[in-house]
Formats: C-alpha cells, sequence, structure tokens
C-alpha cells in the first residue's frame, strides 16, 4: 500500500504543551501507524513548504474503556513531533492558532 503525503499525515495535535513548544519550532501531528520518520519528514515538507530538521516518533496504546456493562477500547495512534530548522518558516495553521489567544 503506497501512502500519499496526505495519508501519512492525520491531524495536528492542538494542547497546551504542543502550542508551548511551537515557539520552539516543534510541531505535533497524528500520523498514520505504518509511516517512518523519513516519510514523516518528507510528507510534512511536501504540504507545508517547510525545511524539517528532526522527527521524533511516538507509539501509543488505545486505553481499555467501560460504559456500564460495555468494553471497549479507544484505538492506538501513532504521533509525531516535527522541529523544523532554525531558517524555516513556521507553518500558516499552527500560526493562526496562536494568534486567536
Amino acid at each position: 500500500m503506497k501512502l500519499t503525503d496526505y495519508d501519512i499525515i492525520i491531524r495536528p495535535v492542538i494542547t497546551e504543551k504542543s502550542m508551548s513548544i511551537m515557539s520552539e519550532g516543534k510541531y505535533t501531528f497524528v500520523v498514520h501507524k505504518k509511516a517512518n520518520k523519513i516519510q514523516i519528514r518528507n510528507a510534512v515538507e511536501n504540504v507545508f513548504g517547510v525545511k524539517v530538521s528532526r522527527v521524533f516518533t511516538m507509539n501509543y496504546c488505545g486505553k481499555k474503556k467501560r460504559v456500564r456493562f460495555n468494553l471497549g477500547k479507544r484505538s492506538d495512534f501513532k504521533k509525531a513531533i516535527v522541529q523544523l530548522t532554525s531558517d524555516s518558516a513556521g507553518i500558516e495553521f499552527f500560526n493562526s492558532m496562536n494568534s486567536m489567544e
């Protein structure tokens, strides 16, 4: 299965911690579980038009949850923190989120 750039990047992560590390040039995304660091780097560079210096990835196992008598499980996901080069401009989507505060 060939993954496109838009298949690799699923959605941005918007939390207090991810917004605070944006000042360091680090942006957080939920990515496809089978994507590796090179694919994530290329996808971010192609979609947003920036230069990436480092990629950090984390795999999360979904928690088991119970609602009354039904047992269920949240889905597993992979999170990536992408660090841009110092001379690269920021990502427009996140910059507009910062101006809303």
